[in-house]
C-alpha cells in the first residue's frame, strides 16, 4: 500500500484565525494544509450582504497585510476580498468544503480523516501537528421543536429584501436577532421578535438597543417576550406565554439563537472538556491540548464562553502555537 505523504501541519478551519495560524507556520518553514467544511472564511461569508464590521480594519489584519477599505470600518465584501488576497499572496494551501471528522495517532504522526461535501467517505491525511481553528458558526443552537427543519426556517440571517411585504418571525434576543429585526422592518417586512427572556440581552450593541426598543415601543416591530416556541408550521409559529398560546403568521422564520463549537469532534479526538464550562484542556501559553500534537486556536479555546475571543485577539494564536517551532 502506498504510504500517505505527511504534512508538517494540518489546520482545521479556514477562517481568519486558521489562516493566521497557517501564516505563522509558513514563516517558520513549516508547510501546512488548511481544510474547512465550508467556503474560505465561511463565517464571514455567511454574514448579511453589505454588513459593516464593528471593529476597525487594522484589528482584522493577519500576517501584517494591510486591509484597505472605503470607509472607517470594512464591509463584509471588503473583508472577503482581503482574506482571499492574503491566501493568494502567502500561497497558502486551502481545501474548502472539506471537513475534519476524526483523527488518531500512529507512532510519531497524526492520521486525520477528512470528508468532502461531495460525500464518498473520508480520506486520510498524515500530519505531524494538528491545529483546530474550527470556530463555532457552523453549529447553531437548535430550538429542538417540531418544524425547525422546514425550508422557510433559517439559523442564519441573509438578505432582508426577499422578505419585503411578508410576515417574518425572528427568534432570539441578542445582537443578531435585534439587528435582523431592524433590517427586516426597514426592508418592508412585518416583523415579530420572539424572545424567551423578559428583555433584550445585555450585550446588544449600544447603538442598536435604543433603535430596536423604540421600534417595539412604537409598534413598528411586534415583540413577544417571555415566550416559548412550541412548534413551527408552514405558515405560523406557535408560541406559549404563560398559559396563553398564540399562532404568529410566518412566511419566513429566523431562529437566531446563537452557535456553539463542535464539542463532539473534540471528544472524538480525545480532548478533555470541563464538565461545566466545556472549556478544553489547553495550555494557555502554547495552546496545546492534552492530546500530544493537537493544538486549538480562537474561540474554541474558551468552551461555552465563545464571546471572549474575536478575530482581534485570536489572530495572534498562531504565534503562540508555533513560537517554539516544535514540529
Amino acid at each position: 500500500m502506498r504510504e500517505l505523504p505527511t504534512e508538517d501541519v494540518l489546520i482545521a478551519g479556514a477562517g481568519p484565525i486558521g489562516l493566521a495560524c497557517a501564516i505563522s507556520a509558513r514563516r517558520r518553514g513549516l508547510g501546512s494544509l488548511v481544510a474547512d467544511g465550508g467556503a474560505l472564511v465561511n463565517s464571514i461569508a455567511r454574514y448579511p450582504i453589505g454588513m459593516t464590521f464593528f471593529t476597525t480594519p487594522e484589528r482584522l489584519e493577519i500576517g501584517s497585510h494591510p486591509l484597505a477599505c472605503a470607509g472607517q470600518k470594512p464591509t463584509r465584501e471588503e473583508a472577503l476580498k482581503y482574506y482571499r488576497g492574503v491566501v493568494r499572496t502567502e500561497e497558502l494551501r486551502v481545501r474548502t468544503y472539506t471537513r475534519l471528522v476524526g483523527a488518531h495517532r500512529e507512532d510519531s504522526v497524526i492520521v486525520a480523516e477528512l470528508a468532502t461535501a461531495r460525500g464518498g467517505g473520508a480520506e486520510q491525511v498524515r500530519c505531524r501537528r494538528l491545529v483546530l481553528a474550527t470556530g463555532y458558526f457552523d453549529h447553531p443552537n437548535l430550538l429542538g421543536v417540531p418544524g425547525e427543519d422546514l425550508p422557510h426556517v433559517s439559523h442564519y440571517f441573509d438578505d432582508p429584501h426577499f422578505s419585503s411585504g411578508r410576515d417574518v418571525v425572528v427568534i432570539g434576543g441578542k445582537n443578531s436577532a435585534a439587528e435582523a429585526a431592524l433590517e427586516l422592518f426597514r426592508a418592508g417586512a412585518r416583523v415579530t421578535l420572539v424572545h424567551r427572556r423578559a428583555q433584550l440581552g445585555e450585550t446588544v450593541k449600544y447603538w442598536v438597543k435604543p433603535d430596536i426598543e423604540n421600534r417595539i415601543k412604537a409598534g413598528e416591530i411586534a415583540a413577544r417576550f417571555e415566550a416559548q416556541v412550541g412548534r413551527i408550521e408552514p405558515d405560523h409559529v406557535r408560541i406559549t406565554r404563560g398559559r396563553k398560546e398564540e399562532a404568529l403568521p410566518a412566511d419566513r422564520v429566523y431562529a437566531l439563537t446563537g452557535y456553539h463549537p463542535d464539542f463532539d469532534l473534540f471528544r472524538r479526538l480525545g480532548i478533555r472538556l470541563d464538565a461545566k464550562t466545556l472549556r478544553p484542556a489547553c495550555d494557555p501559553d502554547t495552546l496545546e491540548t492534552n492530546v500530544p500534537g493537537v493544538s486549538m486556536a480562537g474561540s474554541i479555546t474558551r468552551g461555552r464562553a465563545i464571546s471572549e475571543v474575536f478575530i482581534e485577539n485570536g489572530r495572534f494564536d498562531g504565534e503562540k502555537i508555533f513560537r517554539q517551532n516544535r514540529a
